[in-house]
């Protein structure tokens, strides 16, 4: 049997689909990218990506959420996250509504630690179900992200493609940033092949990079 997924309303999931249109009008008028970065919850405890809009997005939830008043933060963060990667011209990722918000704060200690190795983020995503292939296939999507202190993983941080990989094996470049977390996947040996499938294969790469969000997506 294949999964089960939450039943929303008709008016919910009409929601669901104009809220889609507005954020990919968004972007395309601002004609910037939606920032992104990979967790289960925020800092109020809702099951989310947590959403960082750069520049002229940084108003999205107040531009776009006030107007889907029906829709939860956690769905409505998650097809933020979906149209950030669709947009920038990444792969189509499924999205089911029906996403609670929390109501209590959840532990510290559920996103792994920058400075650590393989090991540590077998531990932190292996307890979330996700596998090694996911770990690498997730980590692609610092493509998209640039880090508030240190500045972006690729050359160009406004487009979803395998660059992220093709930076990491071609070695630390001036104004490009690679954490321990980030080399940790050239010196695994079961991670490296999966860098330097991707670095060379993109269309692996999405369709990997798909069923891993989604993955990751669904675990609340």
């Amino acid at each position: 049997m294949g999964k089960s997924y939450a039943t929303v309303s008709e008016e919910y999931q009409k929601a669901v689909e104009k809220c889609k249109r507005k954020l990919r009008d968004t972007s395309r008028r601002n004609t910037m990218a939606f920032g992104w970065y990979l967790r289960c919850e925020d800092e109020d405890g809702r099951t989310v990506w947590d959403y960082k809009a750069p520049g002229a997005n940084n108003g999205l939830e107040m531009a776009i959420k006030e107007h889907f008043p029906i829709l939860s933060y956690a769905d409505f963060y998650q097809l933020a996250g979906v149209v950030a990667v669709e947009i920038t011209g990444g792969p189509e990722i499924p999205f089911h509504p029906g996403r609670p918000d929390k109501t209590e704060l959840p532990p510290e200690g559920r996103m792994p630690n920058a400075t650590k190795g393989s090991d540590h983020l077998r531990d932190v995503f292996g307890h979330m179900g996700l596998s090694d292939k996911d770990i690498v296939a997730l980590s692609g999507g610092h493509t998209l992200e640039r880090s508030g202190f240190k500045g972006p993983w690729t050359a160009n941080p406004l487009i979803f493609d395998n660059s992220y990989f093709k930076e990491l094996l071609s070695g630390e470049k001036e104004g490009l940033i690679q954490l321990p977390s980030d080399k940790a996947l050239l010196e695994d040996p079961i991670f490296r092949p999966l860098v330097e499938k991707y670095a060379a294969d993109e269309d692996a790469f999405f369709a990997d990079y798909a069923d891993a969000h989604l993955k990751l997506s669904e675990l609340g």
